[in-house]
């Protein structure tokens, strides 16, 4: 009987062994892609793949890069090149002298000086009270949590240019205080604090934390607030970068709001002063003027772009 039974054993492993390799090629036509690996495999295949890719990187590269690289290009040519029809691809002669023109002529030191105040104002506010709303939103659990996160996401649906009176109105006269905060920064700070996606994000990066972190220093002593200074906030760096370059950028590209409310031209920021001037300047000195704006927020851009994607991603997964 025991004989019978070892005998039996070799013939239906290599029964389930010739199941398994029957199943394989359904299973490989099951897999959902543009190309398959057999299609690659050719050479033929592998040709079309390869230049199908290049064709879409440089259709990408040409269309975000193109506009970078006239505007660069506008500001180095002289006034009638700029202006001619048909436009030309590359300056006839450089003249590198329209962006220090522009420097002095539109006086963008006192410009970019003003954009970074209210810049960096913005962002130390944003990381004070964000911050804050997203560990009581996501640890502290208050009572109608969730209905207040998600009255605070319904205002993402809202197009900005909507609430552009009602927050006018409210920082011309604002309430119980009775101040008017026109010309100050305040009222660039105070409305960038509202920032709802910003505590979201936030949000989503403290519920993957562990809760068992926080519980342990619970039992060492340590109050809400020591845990977030000293638990939550070492830990929380790659969405903290994130949050801080959103709050720098969104000041820094905002020009409707700064606009209405810093009528003072001592206290414009770049993108007003640069608008408020631009009348009587030729275009390639407002072009050049117009790149070392841009300068700024690129740089940003290249300097911490792999901080933007491990910081929008750290949250996916809890570990």
């Amino acid at each position: 009987m025991a004989s019978n039974t070892l005998v039996s054993r070799p013939g239906s492993d290599a029964r389930k062994a010739g199941r398994r390799r029957a199943q394989r090629p359904a299973d490989l036509g099951r897999q959902r892609t543009l190309i398959s690996p057999a299609q690659l495999g050719r050479t033929r295949g592998k040709t079309v793949y390869w230049i199908v890719f290049a064709l879409v990187i440089l259709l990408f590269t040409v269309a975000f890069l193109g506009p970078l690289y006239w505007m660069v290009t506008g500001g180095l040519k002289a006034t009638q090149e700029v202006v001619q029809s048909p436009p030309t691809a590359f300056p006839s002669s450089i003249h590198t002298e329209n962006y220090s023109r522009a420097w002095t002529v539109m006086d963008l030191s006192r410009l970019l000086f003003n954009t970074l105040y209210y810049a960096f104002g913005a962002l130390a506010f944003q990381l004070v009270f964000d911050v804050a709303a997203a560990y009581s939103l996501s640890k502290l659990r208050p009572v109608f949590g969730k209905v207040i996160l998600g009255m605070m996401l319904a205002t993402l649906m809202i197009p900005a240019t909507v609430l552009v009176v009602p927050q006018y109105l409210t920082v011309l006269d604002v309430p119980i205080f009775q101040r008017n905060l026109l010309n100050s920064p305040w009222v660039i700070w105070l409305p960038s604090v509202t920032n709802a996606f910003n505590i979201f994000l936030l949000k989503r990066f403290f519920d993957s934390i562990p809760r068992e972190l926080l519980d342990a220093a619970a039992i060492d002593g340590a109050s809400p607030l020591r845990t977030l200074r000293s638990v939550v906030l070492p830990i929380s760096r790659p969405i903290l970068g994130v949050v801080s370059i959103f709050a720098v950028v969104g000041v820094w590209k905002d020009f409707l709001w700064p606009m209405l409310t810093l009528p003072d031209p001592s206290k414009q920021t770049l993108n007003v002063g640069i608008y408020s001037l631009a009348s009587g300047v030729p275009e390639n000195v407002l072009i050049a003027a117009l790149t070392i704006a841009s300068i700024p927020t690129l740089l940003i851009f290249l300097l911490f772009q792999r901080n933007i994607m491990s910081g929008l991603t750290a949250g996916g997964l809890k570990g």
